[in-house]
């Protein structure tokens, strides 16, 4: 197996190179660091299986993903992701994953899951799987910002605009705190983790 492992963070990738060192026939395990140099190195080689973050610095790994099976609709795609979205997992799969696993994933079952993709099924977790058929009659296909309250999405917008969150709280009379509750939440819905990645999402969204 040729194996590429796409994550902006070394301590990641070496951290899943040691996993997989127990996987048989891996015979080259690449890196690239962020979505450009994964989108390249694919472009000039073929691997037999991708692990790829969903957050990276220069786009989404579903944007990546969009790309790569676009290109090479029989790639085979794990994504992995600090959040048990079910809305990213469907979104993922739905746009030619071949499987779905949150970065707190146990070494075992990181394992199961390439073995079991690399001889053509697909894979996701149990508890995931669960999740997933609980919310089957939500509409996956609509934005991530439609999951977002109207108060959530003004205070989106604003962060986006780049506005300090003592200020966003001064516009709308509340506290600095409570603007830093709804970025939370707003962050867990969309399935982010830093402020960059939400401007990056509302620039390509046509938000701001």
């Amino acid at each position: 197996m040729k194996i590429l492992i796409t994550d902006d963070h070394k301590i990641v990738r070496d951290g899943l190179k040691e996993i997989l060192k127990q996987v048989p026939d891996i015979e080259t395990i690449t890196e690239a660091n962020d979505g450009s140099e994964a989108l390249a190195l694919c472009h000039s080689n073929n691997f037999d299986l991708i692990l790829l973050d969903i957050s990276l610095p220069d786009m989404t790994g579903l944007e990546v993903l969009q790309t790569l099976i676009r290109k090479k609709p029989a790639q085979k795609v794990l994504i992995l992701s600090m959040h048990p979205q079910e809305q990213y997992a469907l979104r993922a799969l739905k746009l030619g994953a071949s499987g779905y696993l949150t970065k707190s994933t146990a070494a075992e079952e990181l394992i199961i899951a390439v073995m079991r993709i690399n001889a053509g099924g697909k894979y996701i977790s149990s508890s995931l799987a669960e999740n997933i058929a609980l919310h089957l009659d939500k509409d996956f296909s609509k934005p991530l910002h439609d999951s977002l309250s109207e108060r959530e999405f003004e205070i989106m917008i604003k962060i986006a605009a780049g506005k300090p969150l003592h200020e966003i709280g001064n516009e709308l009379c509340i506290s600095g705190k409570t603007v830093s509750t709804y970025r939370s939440r707003i962050m867990e819905k969309m399935g982010l983790t830093k402020n960059a990645e939400l401007i990056q999402y509302c620039i390509r969204n046509g938000l701001v």
